[in-house]
């Protein structure tokens, strides 16, 4: 079985319930999250052995949150404790990551404070098959940057299957360094990539010909997503794998390449939509799932986005959806 190790920083996502009701409550919802925990959490609720690593204070605040994630499942020996503080974000209830209203506070965080050249990722790594990590994390400093090479570099010597998600962040990449001359360092080391035809074209500089998805009809998404994903295994040659994402105002669709396959997944309806972040990370681990455990690249692409409508319909960064709930989503489709 795939030992899974997710590296990056956990965030506690701090929910405002606006209109000034979070002054009159005088309370807030706080959520456990961040990209990369968000998928070792689904996969070990998926009970795919899932390891989680990042650096946070040693407090009882850390304490707590560990002995959480611990009862998930996800194996957190890794977890080092260090510097004087968690990384946190602002989010008001009911807006996802690219509304305006996000406020991010993670400078000096332990995380952000993680110096390159003090792991020993070897060993830390152990004995797990895959690693994880997101665009974010490099997206942060530039020593975070070179923290995120020196565990791509460690796990790639290892043989382990390395994935990455293309997350942007408007709001990050502010140290004086285009994500492109980051970005292009990290990607030769992966395999499987993760993300949307527009991260694509802000982090990698693949140029896309839309500008967004609304009113564009399901023919020209797709042909736009197969010329970006082919873009990115020709300027990457040991990437195997890609899959992009489509969240349409109605329904939500992912588009699989791989061996210059194309396979669309089905097209599930968007309802009852509470929380959609976290929704990307669901797809994610759902990506990751299927491709260790599916033959056929439909069912992989299939669960993966099925994963990803699920999460939509949850409070919270997490996931708590089971396998089945998510095959009852795919048959249901």
């Amino acid at each position: 079985m795939k030992k899974v190790f997710s590296f990056g920083e956990l965030l506690l996502r701090i929910s405002p319930e606006l209109n000034r009701q979070w002054i009159r409550d005088s309370s807030t919802a706080i959520y456990v999250g961040g990209s990369e925990l968000n998928v070792a959490t689904a996969l070990a609720k998926w009970d795919m052995s899932s390891t989680y690593c990042t650096a946070l204070p040693d407090n009882y605040l850390s304490k707590e949150v560990v002995a959480h994630l611990t009862d998930i499942g996800i194996d957190t020996s890794p977890i080092m404790f260090s510097g004087s503080r968690i990384g946190t974000y602002y989010l008001p209830q009911g807006q996802d990551l690219q509304h305006k209203g996000v406020i991010y506070d993670r400078a000096h965080s332990s995380f952000s404070e993680l110096k390159p050249g003090t792991v020993d990722w070897e060993d830390v790594l152990g004995d797990c098959s895959w690693l994880h990590i997101s665009a974010i994390s490099p997206a942060l400093n530039e020593q975070r940057a070179v923290v995120c090479l020196e565990v791509l570099k460690a796990a790639f010597a290892k043989g382990m299957t390395i994935s990455i998600d293309l997350n942007f962040r408007a709001k990050l990449w502010q140290y004086g360094k285009q994500p492109i001359e980051i970005m292009s360092l990290l990607l030769p080391y992966c395999d499987v990539v993760m993300g949307n035809i527009w991260a694509a074209e802000q982090l990698l500089e693949i140029t896309c010909r839309i500008d967004e998805s609304k009113g564009k009809s399901k023919d020209t998404l797709l042909q736009s997503a197969i010329e970006s994903m082919r873009t990115i295994t020709l300027q990457y040659p040991h990437i195997q794998t890609v899959a992009y994402t489509f969240r349409m105002p109605d329904t939500y669709f992912g588009v699989l390449f791989s061996g210059d396959e194309v396979i669309v997944s089905k097209e599930f309806p968007l309802q009852h939509i509470l929380d959609k972040v976290g929704s990307g990370d669901c797809f994610m681990a759902g990506l990751i799932y299927g491709l260790t455990h599916f033959n056929q690249s439909q069912e992989v692409i299939d669960f993966a986005s099925a994963a990803a409508v699920g999460k939509m319909a949850e409070m919270g960064d997490a996931t708590a959806q089971t396998k089945q709930s998510i095959l009852d989503t795919i048959d249901k489709a």
